[in-house]
């Protein structure tokens, strides 16, 4: 059985490192600032054991509204989603755009964690919980559970565990098959070895020895070791949370937002065909040529949208698109994406790359065409 990752999703300071810490005693806010600051500001990561004998990978996101393009990157790969609200607050700003890109990019299964429980009142517990039940429905939450837990105290954390378990024992988790690709989100130097990447690998397997492509550059590495929550391994397949060392490379080569894949596997376009979900919440209609912000894998790039069939796109529609990249993208048919307005920046929209990912330019069809 591949590994299964956990990500968290939720409003700023609304507890989602503090619930991974209890849940597993792992501290993923690692950096200094952080610390300092008290919030997350880069991915975490963490595991956790579960009672089944399954090693859960699991992925802290950021909840501020400053750092959407990192947790947009850390939906990359996520399996189960555990969608973090406090008890005191509710749902905020944050807790709404995160769900819709979660939704954007097709995460389908999770549960609902209320933390903080502990500084509430049962009668204010209960109206957050119906609250909650209403915002998530007619979505893939509408039936899922709601654990009401307290980070401090590690009160309904075993219900936590329990539930994650089920999960991952009920549910059958499909193997991605294809060209390995790793989308990174997180590269450093280690002395005496050289460049290291992380990321979650999305499809196929790649193992000790292999030369691997840099993508959207024609750069190319061969695997020199391989870890796995900190363990080394010969082989890492799809699903997995995977550090990479790679020979023949130097750190300054490598940014977040390349994809570490197959050689020969990927096309680097400007241009992708598109299906786009333009969310119901856009304050605006969307324009033809609208300039956005396009968060593909784990990369945020510039672009255009080019609606092919109007000249603007009112909010909750859909419609085919092609979007003109200001900087060339590394896809698979069926990668999907979100994109949020230029300025000021927020989510309106998303959907899948379509079969061809190397197009040529469209030519629109309107009513004067």
């Amino acid at each position: 059985m591949r590994e299964i990752v956990l990500g968290t999703a939720g409003h700023v300071d609304h507890g989602k490192t503090s619930f991974i810490r209890a849940l597993t005693g792992i501290e993923t806010d690692r950096l200094k600032e952080e610390q300092k600051r008290g919030i997350t500001i880069e991915l975490g990561f963490a595991y956790l054991d579960l009672p089944c004998g399954h090693r859960l990978g699991i992925v802290d996101v950021p909840g501020h509204e400053k750092f959407v393009k990192n947790m947009v990157a850390g939906v990359t790969g996520m399996d189960l989603l555990a969608f973090i609200i406090a008890a005191d607050e509710g749902i905020m700003p944050q807790t709404r755009e995160h769900f819709d890109i979660c939704r954007l990019l097709g995460v389908s299964q999770g549960f609902v964690v209320i933390t903080k429980k502990d500084l509430v009142e049962e009668d204010w517990l209960d109206m957050v919980i119906e609250e909650v039940r209403e915002f998530c429905a007619d979505s893939f939450l509408e039936e899922a559970p709601i654990l009401a837990v307290s980070s401090q105290t590690g009160e309904g954390m075993d219900e936590v565990v329990q539930t994650i378990d089920s999960m991952v024992i009920e549910h059958h988790f499909n193997e991605v098959f294809g060209p390995f690709r790793l989308p990174i989100d997180r590269v450093f130097a280690m002395k005496g070895f050289g460049a290291v990447v992380t990321g979650t690998s999305v499809s196929g397997r790649t193992g000790l020895g292999d030369d691997l492509c840099l993508y959207p550059t024609d750069k190319t590495a061969k695997v020199r070791g391989i870890q796995v929550h900190s363990e080394a391994v010969e082989v890492v397949e799809a699903g997995h949370r995977t550090a990479i060392n790679l020979q023949g490379t130097e750190k300054e080569d490598i940014e977040r937002g390349m994809v570490l894949a197959s050689q020969e596997c990927l096309a680097p376009s400007y241009m992708l065909d598109c299906s786009l979900n333009y969310l119901a919440s856009a304050p605006k209609p969307l324009k033809h040529r609208a300039r956005v912000r396009v968060h593909l894998g784990t990369a945020e790039l510039i672009g255009r949208v080019s609606l092919l069939d109007r000249e603007d796109l009112q909010p909750g529609d859909g419609a085919p698109i092609q979007l003109l990249l200001e900087s060339e993208a590394a896809v698979w048919p069926a990668d999907r994406y979100v994109i949020r307005s230029y300025s000021p920046v927020a989510t309106i929209g998303g959907g899948v790359v379509l079969g061809n990912v190397s197009p040529r330019k469209r030519k629109r069809l309107t009513d004067k065409d």
